[in-house]
């Protein structure tokens, strides 16, 4: 690695670490908004309009934002030379429960269009699907802490 790699890569895995933060947050978040929209909203217990808000900005000011950030610094650090050894399991494992990642992301994009048009789903649905970023989170923890 290059003098100035080896002085900038820790900042970029600090970026990535902080931006992926942030896009956790969101997919922990938005869903348990989704069972409030779902089972208050249909009670007529709070305005609807408050979760559409909500829901909107979380996935287009602080999510897309920091998934974005996510990628682009995961790929920046897997494309530093000698940083990834693709022969073993836990990048594989990590790239798997990336792409989960996104497409857990683009549902609850679609799921959010769905709630502002007034076609929720049940609550419980809402809380079933809150659980994956846990254990997706989970998997790629341990196969980037682990390195199995």
């Amino acid at each position: 690695m290059t003098d100035l790699l080896a002085t900038i890569y820790p900042y970029m895995k600090a970026f990535h670490v902080m931006a992926v933060i942030s896009w956790m947050a969101g997919l922990f978040y938005l869903p348990r908004l989704f069972v409030y929209h779902s089972e208050r909203g249909q009670r007529g217990t709070e305005p609807l309009g408050s979760f559409v808000i909500m829901e909107e900005k979380l996935l287009r000011v602080i999510m897309r934002p920091a998934m974005i950030a996510t990628w682009i610094s995961g790929v920046s650090l897997v494309i530093t030379p000698g940083i990834v050894d693709w022969s073993l399991t836990w990048p594989w494992v990590k790239a798997v429960g990336v792409l989960a990642m996104t497409w857990f992301h683009i549902w609850c994009a679609t799921e959010r269009r769905r709630l502002e048009h007034g076609t929720p789903r049940p609550g419980r649905q809402y809380r079933m699907m809150n659980e994956v970023p846990t254990v997706l989170m989970i998997a790629i923890v341990l196969s980037v802490i682990v390195k199995y």
